[in-house]
């Protein structure tokens, strides 16, 4: 595995646990596949603690209009990413 695969890897367990953990959701049920918007309890509300969750973690900002339109945890994994990229 690659180091980059390996972060890759990290961002996705870290996005999942803190979605499962906004959500009241088993981690497990979430793959980056599931849609956001099919979640039970997802609502705007528990999706700006999600971002402002992962911007703490991460110390990084994430733009309202990358946010915007975002539908899967796959998604948000590489949103975050990029934003790390960007320092």
């Amino acid at each position: 595995m690659t180091a980059d695969a390996s972060t890759q890897s990290d961002i996705t367990e870290t996005v999942t646990g803190i979605v499962a953990e906004i959500l009241g959701r088993d981690a497990a049920d979430l793959t980056p596949g599931t849609d956001l918007r099919t979640v039970e309890g997802a609502d705007s509300i528990k999706v700006l603690r999600i971002v402002a969750k992962l911007e703490q973690t991460y110390d990084i900002e994430l733009e309202d209009d990358e946010i915007f339109g975002l539908r899967t945890i796959g998604e948000v994994v590489a949103l975050v990413g990029r934003a790390r990229e960007r320092g």
